[in-house]
């Protein structure tokens, strides 16, 4: 399936609000995609599928995974709606022939990230959050130069400003978000000593 198609079917599938976002993150990810000379390609497949699963209700999503014997984490039982991501790649794969594992990994991880993410799993976690549909978000404007211009920086800003929105909510918090704030931390931190 080529993109036109992708995007049509998600047009289907999604409400529009979230259609709209999905675009949205497939723009900001086929421009990062030039500046860090990736492929717009995969980053704009990506982009448009990251949320093919996130219309479904809970019970769906657990029973999608538990169908398909992927892991579920006991926060993942908790917050079902964590795992739109490993769905959607799932999705990405039976439904719209995606078989590149990078693309498949950046829809997997799109909402928690990982430590040590790939390029494109970097580009799509931030376009996710930095989309230009997106309400209003603390420090916006700073996280959208940093996507542009330091894509470990704006990760771990992202991150940071995650951890605070949900411990501000009292919510739950999956352990994979805070492992991936710890290293990008250690990350950026072992940058300064080296400069």
């Amino acid at each position: 399936m080529d993109l036109e198609q992708m995007r049509d079917s998600m047009r289907l599938i999604l409400k529009p609000s979230r259609y709209q976002h999905s675009v949205g993150v497939e723009e900001v990810a086929c421009d990062m995609a030039v500046i860090f000379d990736y492929s717009p390609e995969k980053a704009s497949m990506a982009g448009i599928l990251h949320d093919c699963a996130k219309e479904l209700p809970d019970e769906e999503l657990l029973r999608e995974c538990e169908e398909r014997q992927l892991p579920i984490s006991e926060v993942e039982r908790q917050c079902p709606y964590l795992l739109h991501g490993k769905v959607g790649a799932a999705f990405a794969r039976e439904k719209y022939g995606v078989t590149d594992p990078d693309i498949l990994s950046a829809i997997t991880y799109h909402t928690t990230g990982r430590p040590a993410m790939s390029l494109l799993e970097q580009i799509i976690f931030l376009a996710d959050y930095i989309e230009p549909n997106r309400k209003p978000l603390p420090r916006i404007t700073d996280l959208r130069k940093a996507a542009y211009t330091d894509i470990d920086l704006a990760t771990f800003l992202v991150l940071e400003n995650m951890l605070n929105y949900l411990k501000e909510k009292k919510a739950v918090i999956d352990t994979m978000t805070e492992d991936t704030f710890y290293y990008y931390q250690k990350l950026l931190k072992e940058r300064e000593r080296t400069v």
